[in-house]
């Protein structure tokens, strides 16, 4: 099985290429959304996170705005909460890829893929792309997103251009959804192929 990391800037249409590729029948591991359900009602990190950052969980899991407060722009906060979440997402990923081992390819669908070294061992990394002016547009359309909160994840994010130089493959998102589709299905028949 050959895994490919799939990666992108906040706000660049990575999630819209992951669904894509699942409707491709592309078995796709989202990172994001094993830390929501680790984060979650009941999610496995709620008692190591409210230890770590007491007031910042409650029935509904973990209370982002406010454990967003605590870490956003705290490099050692930050940090201590990767130590916790990280661990837990990678024994997901291991579990997605025994489960899909007899298949020709799987994506792992990283936000932080060169941030956090996991490019390497990869056969190859799709980066989304997208202008500045639409990523911008897009970000702040979010419910809770501000100008500031926008540049605060921007600055811990590898630049746009940095992700473009380094990848094997870009995927522009910034046209008509069907373009990008096209552009997707020969990307799959192509790493499906090799």
């Amino acid at each position: 099985m050959k895994i490919i990391g799939l990666t992108g800037s906040i706000g660049m249409g990575k999630s819209a290429v992951a669904t894509m590729l699942r409707r491709l029948h592309v078995p796709v591991f989202d990172a994001d959304a094993a830390v929501h359900q680790l984060q979650g009602p009941d999610g496995a990190l709620l008692p190591a996170i409210e230890a770590r950052f007491p007031g910042t969980t409650g029935p509904k899991g973990v209370d982002r705005a406010k454990l967003g407060a605590m870490v956003l722009g705290n490099t050692e906060e930050l940090r201590a909460l990767e130590r916790i979440v990280h661990p837990a997402v990678g024994r997901m990923r291991c579990r997605f890829l025994r489960a899909n081992r007899s298949r020709r390819i799987a994506v792992l669908d990283v936000p932080l893929l060169y941030e956090t070294k996991g490019a390497k061992g990869m056969a190859a990394v799709i980066v989304v792309s997208a202008p500045f002016a639409v990523q911008r547009r897009r970000v702040l359309r979010r419910k809770g997103m501000t100008e500031m909160k926008f540049r605060q994840i921007l600055r811990r994010q590898v630049p746009d251009r940095i992700k473009r130089a380094r990848a094997d493959h870009i995927i522009e998102t910034a046209r008509q959804k069907s373009r990008t589709f096209a552009d997707v299905r020969r990307l799959v028949a192509c790493l499906s192929a090799r």
